[in-house]
């Protein structure tokens, strides 16, 4: 049988029946594992893989949109698996991103029908902690590999059925929740097992032939449904650029840049622009494939455009990437990764940016830009952490799109993971949730409203608590607006909010907190799209009743007046919206003055220029000729969250003869 020549009745049977099977793995891991980052999370993903190394069948209830997931240099390594045996690996490296950082453990198991071998298993868990330098395994400060936890390079983790002890004793060794880490080990390999069971049903009800030729099949069907989306695209060039907050190492930004080409349906992203890889832990390692790192903005635009295309590798059959190695989102070993989702997260920004140069009405604006993960961490008796705990995985809102607010308070743009439940994590931590509401007045303003993020308070309840904070961005450099639409509010997180000691510490990596300091996270909210003052009054009016904003910013920002008995004044209202100044509405992209202040000075011909001769350089020196640049062009740089960028670029005669200067010194 040809490998497309499936009836579409078949068709659409095998693409239900993987579909299924995909999902009870996913029921089957979600319900058996151990640790809240699976259970209550849900920050892990499953699917089905043809014997080409690509996905074929892909669970719904995922969390993530990883569909494009690079199995094929794993599978290469092991020509000769037989029945039981199951595959391990976390090294973002050595697997060539099948992972992209050291805490997700990814197994494979094959599946043979007799001695045949019909596809691939495969599941991911984020795990808690994989040992490292710091609790959590994730910092912004690591600088290398090494540093973030145990190296795991594809190999067996059991062979014909039978578990290979000595890698359970290495890794429990390794690692700070070693029996709650092996728990979640079992449970993928469990869940893996029932998908085992499915696949064999169902190839025993339809025959080897089928099952194998559905694989192509379904991929084909994909890549022509994803092409007619894509094909509402304008045909021509589009560039954008975004960024994360710094590198740790300088107060300066990071800078993703993309340049899409539309061609009848078909795109062709180039990364080159991008600034180098930095000595954090911000790199992705893609390893210049067209990675589910980069396409998570564009597969949400191709099934919000149509929900019927099957969720599986097709679909990118359409698309193609230039990156080049060394930049920030092509990272060489041994460059750190734990905080990839930062720079992956902007990098989607850029994607959604250039898609809305091309078809604005299509698409939504940027994402709330931050993932914001609080972890806990508490000493035992012999002064060791004995407990790691992520109390919350804080989330901003979504922004709005033509005809559509945005939804608030659950930015799920790039993955669809839960909130923690608040009782669970007061249960396991030697914390109290004190406030967990929606922020008022964080939601950018529009004539379809951003979505609004998320507050949260908690309280330590025993002295020597450290917090690590990950994924803290948007802090400097706001979601920015659309066709009229203001930008969202920016990240804080506060110590002792309300208190004499109040002290804001936005860009933390780690805080000690004792009994009785609190600490508020204020998320920020999305983008909005289209002139405010064009809002539906009482769309307002109930934002104002919802608490998603304030009577003074209703007023200010859409010209709407709530009365004290909560209702429209109408004339008050009237006049106001008669009386507004245009001039701060911009037809395409409110970026914020921050942003527009920096773009004044470094814009895009500049970083280009900097970033060529940084290429020219030794990989060892480019960081620091980096860091020596800015500081010398920007002295006195203010760190993210603490002061106003605007003053200090004010002359950009000034700062522009600097930065020549220094390029010409530093860069030659």
């Amino acid at each position: 049988m040809k490998t497309n020549a499936l009836d579409p009745v078949t068709l659409e049977i095998m693409n239900k029946k993987v579909t299924a099977i995909a999902d009870e793995i996913s029921a089957t891991l979600l319900r058996s594992s151990r640790s809240i980052y699976v259970n209550e999370a849900a920050d892990f993903a499953v699917g089905l893989i043809d014997l080409k190394g690509e996905m074929f069948g892909w669970a719904p209830e995922n969390k993530t949109t990883s569909i494009n997931v690079p199995a094929a240099h794993t599978l290469s390594l092991f020509p000769d698996l037989a029945d039981g045996d199951v595959i391990i690996t976390n090294d973002p490296y050595l697997s060539r991103g099948l992972s992209t950082h050291l805490p997700d453990l990814h197994l494979i198991q094959p599946y043979f029908y007799g001695r045949t071998l019909v596809c691939y298993g495969w599941c991911f868990i984020h795990f808690m902690d994989v040992g490292g330098r710091v609790p959590g395994s994730i910092a912004p400060s690591n600088h290398e590999l090494f540093q973030e936890g145990i190296r795991i390079p594809p190999m067996k983790l059991a062979s014909k059925g039978e578990i290979n002890r000595d890698f359970v004793t290495v890794f429990q060794a390794n690692c700070r929740l070693p029996h709650i880490n092996m728990r979640d080990v079992e449970s993928m390999k469990g869940a893996l097992g029932v998908g085992r069971q499915r696949v064999l049903d169902t190839v025993e009800q339809y025959g080897v032939e089928a099952f194998l030729a559905s694989h192509e099949a379904l991929k084909a069907y994909a890549a022509t449904k994803t092409r007619e989306v894509l094909r509402r695209l304008p045909d021509g060039t589009y560039v954008f650029w975004e960024y994360i907050d710094s590198d740790g190492r300088s107060r300066i930004p990071v800078r993703v840049r993309v340049c899409l080409t539309v061609d009848d349906g078909r795109l062709h992203f180039d990364f080159t622009g991008t600034d180098p890889a930095v000595a954090a832990s911000y790199n992705i390692p893609t390893h210049g494939a067209l990675h589910n790192m980069f396409t998570r903005r564009i597969t949400t635009f191709v099934r919000t455009h149509d929900p019927t295309v099957p969720l599986n590798a097709g679909t990118y059959r359409p698309m193609s990437c230039t990156s080049p190695p060394g930049t920030l989102i092509n990272a060489e070993f041994p460059d750190a990764v734990g905080l990839r989702f930062n720079s992956a997260t902007a990098l989607n920004d850029a994607v959604g940016g250039t898609l809305l140069r091309s078809q604005p009405e299509l698409m939504a604006g940027p994402t709330c830009g931050s993932g914001c993960s609080i972890v806990l961490s508490e000493p035992g008796g012999d002064g060791k952490d004995a407990n790691v705990t992520v109390v919350q995985a804080m989330r901003g809102g979504m922004s709005a799109y033509m005809g559509h607010d945005g939804v608030d308070a659950r930015d799920v743009t790039m993955n669809t993971m839960h909130n923690h439940p608040l009782e669970t994590v007061e249960a396991k931590s030697s914390i109290r949730i004190t406030e967990y509401d929606v922020r008022t007045d964080s939601g950018g303003a529009g004539r379809w409203r951003g979505g609004v993020g998320q507050i949260m308070t908690f309280e330590v309840l025993s002295d020597g608590r450290k917090i690590r904070v990950r994924g803290n961005e948007r802090v400097r450099f706001p979601p920015w607006g659309v066709a009229g639409g203001r930008p969202g509010a920016h990240l804080r997180m506060i110590r002792n909010r309300g208190r004499t000691d109040e002290l804001e510490v936005s860009k933390i990596e780690e805080i000690r907190l004792d009994r009785g300091d609190t600490l508020t996270v204020l998320m920020p909210g999305a983008a909005g799209y289209g002139d405010p003052f064009l809002r539906d009054a009482e769309a307002v009016r109930s934002d104002v009743e919802l608490g998603f904003v304030g009577r003074d910013a209703a007023r200010k920002e859409y010209g709407v007046v709530i009365g004290a008995d909560g209702e429209i004044d109408a004339q008050a209202t009237r006049k106001a919206r008669r009386a507004r100044v245009k001039d701060n509405i911009r037809a395409d992209f409110d970026f914020g003055p921050e942003r527009e202040a920096w773009e004044a000075v470094f814009d895009d011909q500049t970083m280009c220029e900097i970033n060529r001769r940084l290429f020219a350089l030794p990989r060892s020196v480019r960081q620091e000729r980096r860091r020596q640049l800015f500081d010398r062009a920007v002295p006195n740089m203010p760190a993210a969250g603490t002061a106003s960028v605007v003053k200090l670029l004010a002359d950009s005669d000034k700062v522009r003869a600097r930065i020549k200067a220094a390029m010409d010194e530093l860069l030659g």
